[in-house]
């Protein structure tokens, strides 16, 4: 399987937006911008699996920002959940 920089480019604007509306909606700020290229990515394979799951196929650059938003949504109640990126109060 090879993928080619238009793909891998699309990927990343695609991680980008999504895992920056994800930040908003989740934390009403960003993430920093590596951070929402990283969950917009995992986040758009997550909903790509829960979307393929139910039998949605995206046909659409809109299509695929929406199911990597609502992936990166669901990693980001998923890290919450476990604490992940919490800080830890020492007394």
């Amino acid at each position: 399987m090879t993928t080619s920089l238009s793909t891998l480019l699309v990927w990343i604007v695609v991680g980008l937006i999504a895992g920056w509306l994800a930040g908003k909606v989740m934390t009403g700020r960003g993430l920093g911008i590596v951070m929402d290229i990283v969950v917009g990515i995992v986040g758009a394979l997550l909903g790509g699996f829960i979307a393929g799951a139910f039998g949605f196929v995206a046909t659409s650059l809109i299509a695929e920002i929406l199911i990597a938003f609502a992936g990166a949504v669901i990693l980001l109640m998923l890290l919450r959940v476990v604490g992940f990126g919490r800080r830890r109060r020492v007394l």
